[in-house]
């Protein structure tokens, strides 16, 4: 459980949590529907979530009348590879992964009810952390030697896995194919990041001269940027 406490123990993880925690109370108490969906996560110059979400729950909340409601839920994600963004160079390759990740958005959505349909625009914040996670050192290896110019390098870097926030925009299109169920088609584009803390050194080797090189990168923050699409099953109590 130490996770769960460190997931929840920082202040911003706080307050997405604690509104979480209300839209869920408020679901129970309206009977707003829930469902249980399969999403895909995109990075920005990253690699594909693998395959797609084990976990994702979503349409928990409380409605204020027909045509707005607060959302939230969850997703787990197996991350292969994520962008670290504020770096004094740039690679092309994702520089962290693999990473489990759980995020958890609470958003607002207005929606309207085209014949058994509904079309809803949503937007919100969202909470994201990345347990177990590592660097993927050939790519920062060769990220370091293509900007420095050196031969070789091989970096000895640490960093933490500290939990992040950000923005979340999104459509769903909803058809019901009877009173108590419908399919869902859900696209979100996430713009969000954490620090991490990144420091430590790298030896590197150009001309036969091997130098060591202390870095800190403190400005380094994980990028959680890119498109999540889902498709789920919709429950109406």
């Amino acid at each position: 459980m130490d996770f769960l406490f460190l997931f929840i123990n920082t202040t911003h993880m706080k307050k997405l949590f604690l509104i979480a925690v209300i839209c869920f109370i408020g679901s129970k108490a309206t009977g707003q529907g829930m469902g249980l969906s399969f999403s895909y996560f995109i990075p920005k110059d990253g690699y594909f979530s693998t395959p797609i979400s084990p976990f994702s729950l979503r349409g928990i909340g409380t409605s204020f009348n027909d045509y707005v409601s607060l959302e939230t839920g969850a997703s787990v994600y197996i991350m292969p590879g994520m962008q670290i963004k504020d770096l004094p160079f740039e690679s092309k390759a994702p520089l962290l992964g693999p990473a489990f990740n759980i995020m958890v958005p609470v958003q607002l959505s207005f929606t309207i009810y085209p014949k058994d349909q509904e079309f809803s625009v949503k937007g919100g914040v969202f909470g994201f952390w990345n347990m177990w996670s590592k660097l993927n050192e050939g790519n920062f290896d060769r990220a370091i030697k293509e900007h420095e110019g050196y031969d070789l390098v091989n970096s000895n870097l640490t960093y933490k896995n500290i939990p992040g926030y950000g923005w979340i925009f999104g459509l769903e299109y909803i058809v019901y194919l009877n009173q108590q169920m419908g399919i869902s088609l859900e696209a979100n584009l996430l713009m969000g990041d954490a620090n991490m803390d990144l420091k430590g050194s790298y030896d590197a080797s150009n001309g036969g001269n091997i130098v060591t090189e202390e870095v800190d990168y403190k400005d380094a923050k994980v990028d959680f940027t890119g498109l999540e699409f889902s498709i789920g099953i919709l429950f109406n109590n």
